[in-house]
């Protein structure tokens, strides 16, 4: 009788054990699903969800008559999603700020970021990044008469360069031009306003965003002293390699075929002093 006990025991370890193993399995093999599937998924529904700033002219930025978020980024996504998807696949973008779009990224929201986002050794080490789609330099904007063009014409007392909070402007102004000062504002409106009213001499932030800064300002120019490279790179959660491959090669398509020198052209090419062939340089080096 207890041998038949211990025998039953027995097998219902086993099952038990069994069934472990099966739970084990199977959400190992649902990760692993949800972690590979976002460009099936994508094929599946025919469309690509894309994070996207609607606050940065020329890159991204909401059209107050028709609500639509229209630039750059808007379109080279469309792009991409056409040339992953085929002529019928739909890019659908939702607007993101600097401070949600990893994070939206991360719990599935999204499945690309597109918002001027920097390749950064440390943003790598959370997110996996396609190749350089905007080889943004940081440099400066000034008015058309100033005599500023170089960051040696920085170097003077007196001079005051405005940059936004937060980034690293004053360090780099501390170190390549130690006579001048820094006025730091908390958001570009306000701190391209003070260049306006003359409370600057020079604002200094990465060269694509400068350009929307000044696209309707005809009496200032980019410059083209270059503090630091800047390469923007789409952004997708960590093991999505599929879907980051394919990014990859739908944007050496689009170079290809001349479609992303169209969108270049359009976008930039009426910027005072912007340079269209620098910005299509992958020529950059990771910070």
């Amino acid at each position: 009788m207890n041998k038949h006990r211990y025998s039953i025991k027995k097998y219902l370890k086993m099952i038990a054990a069994s069934l472990m193993i099966f739970l084990s399995l199977g959400a190992l093999t649902a990760c692993s699903s949800q972690t590979a599937n976002n460009l099936a998924r994508a094929k599946k529904d025919n469309q690509i969800i894309w994070g996207v700033r609607p606050d940065t002219k020329l890159f991204g930025l909401t059209n107050i008559k028709t609500g639509k978020i229209e630039g750059f980024e808007i379109d080279l996504a469309t792009a991409i999603t056409k040339q992953v998807l085929g002529k019928k696949g739909k890019a659908v973008f939702r607007p993101i700020t600097e401070k949600t779009r990893i994070t939206l990224l991360h719990n599935g929201s999204l499945d690309a970021v597109i918002s001027t986002m920097t390749i950064t050794k440390e943003r790598m080490k959370v997110v996996d990044f396609s190749d350089v789609y905007f080889a943004a330099n940081e440099s400066m904007i000034v008015k058309k008469t100033s005599k500023i063009r170089t960051v040696a014409d920085l170097n003077h007392k007196g001079v005051v360069v405005i940059a936004i909070k937060g980034t690293d402007v004053p360090n780099q102004v501390a170190k390549l031009a130690p006579k001048a000062s820094v006025k730091q504002f908390d958001d570009y409106g306000s701190a391209f306003n003070a260049l306006k009213a003359g409370q600057g001499d020079v604002m200094i932030d990465d060269d694509g965003i400068l350009a929307g800064l000044i696209a309707d300002g005809p009496q200032f120019t980019l410059t083209k002293a270059s503090l630091a490279q800047e390469p923007y790179g789409i952004g997708v959660e960590k093991g999505q390699d599929d879907l980051r491959q394919a990014i990859n090669k739908a944007l050496k398509s689009l170079r290809a075929n001349g479609t992303y020198d169209k969108l270049i052209r359009k976008w930039f090419g009426k910027v005072s002093g912007f340079d269209v062939k620098e910005a299509e340089s992958q020529k950059v080096k990771i910070q």
